[in-house]
């Protein structure tokens, strides 16, 4: 899915802790799951929703990050996962240059996350 006269993105979903830390540190090194793998896990636009319902179900502090893939250069990789998917893979910490949006990721009534319009 393209932005509205943008780049192709992919997305991080973090805590508004570790995006804090970031913004501290002048990186993302990554999440605790991120730094047990090796890679910070990163999704596309159409497996955002199923990656935030998947592993952050209920969460009220959540932020996404929309990062411009084409600023990752080689320590970007795409891989496939157990379930067949092929996710974005972050080999490096994450430039804080790279990040063009971080939006917070507010519950719904309904207990799923409301995502940005471009996502929707």
């Amino acid at each position: 899915m393209r932005m509205v006269d943008g780049p192709i993105m992919t997305y991080k979903i973090c805590t508004e802790n570790e995006w804090c830390q970031a913004l501290e540190k002048g990186r993302f090194l990554g999440s605790p799951d991120d730094l047990r793998d090796g890679f910070v896990h990163l999704s596309t636009a159409v497996q955002v929703a199923r990656t935030a319902a998947k592993f952050f179900a209920g969460r009220s502090d959540l932020v996404l990050l929309a990062i411009n893939p084409e600023s990752l250069g080689d320590s970007l990789r795409w891989e496939t996962s157990p379930s067949g998917s092929v996710y974005p893979h972050l080999y490096a910490p994450l430039p804080l240059d790279a990040v063009a949006t971080a939006t917070p990721l507010a519950l719904g009534p309904d207990g799923r996350h409301i995502l940005p319009p471009e996502l929707g």
